[in-house]
């Protein structure tokens, strides 16, 4: 790897796209990189290491403000691993949360489709649903939804 190298260079070395790569400078996730004469970015190796991190915890589904301060852990030596422990698990609960939610959800849906006949007659049990939903968001169905399970 080049010792400094411009943003086009820097972006296809870690992975993060250009445009991304300003997106983070801009929420200060990466310090400040030194500039060429004319103004240009140069991203140094650390700053594609860390351009890297940040990639993988995205993969990961990890927000901004969690890859904060994951990066801060990760560049503290002293930091204890049980507070990564912590956010690592926080985040598999809500990742839980949400795939079970997207469950019920598909079951819901599968259940609407059964219950239509996808024929050439207007009624339909999925926009009978979509156009009763109360003012939680929940529709017509949702009460019934854990019966699909």
């Amino acid at each position: 790897m080049k010792e400094r190298m411009n943003i086009g260079e820097a972006a296809g070395a870690s992975g993060v796209s250009a445009k991304m790569i300003r997106h983070y400078e801009a929420l200060e996730l990466l310090p400040e990189v030194a500039r060429s004469e004319s103004g240009y970015r140069q991203y140094d190796a650390a700053a594609v290491h860390t351009l890297r991190f940040i990639r993988r915890a995205r993969e990961l589904g990890f927000g901004i403000a969690e890859i904060r301060t994951l990066l801060q852990l990760w560049r503290n030596r002293e930091r204890a691993s049980s507070e990564v422990k912590r956010i690592a698990l926080e985040h598999a609960a809500d990742l839980q949360r949400r795939i079970d939610e997207m469950q019920a959800m598909k079951r819901t849906l599968e259940h609407l489709a059964r219950e239509c006949h996808g024929d050439g007659r207007p009624d339909c049990p999925i926009l009978e649903d979509l156009a009763h939903a109360a003012p939680d968001g929940c529709g017509a169905s949702h009460a019934g939804a854990t019966r699909f399970r």
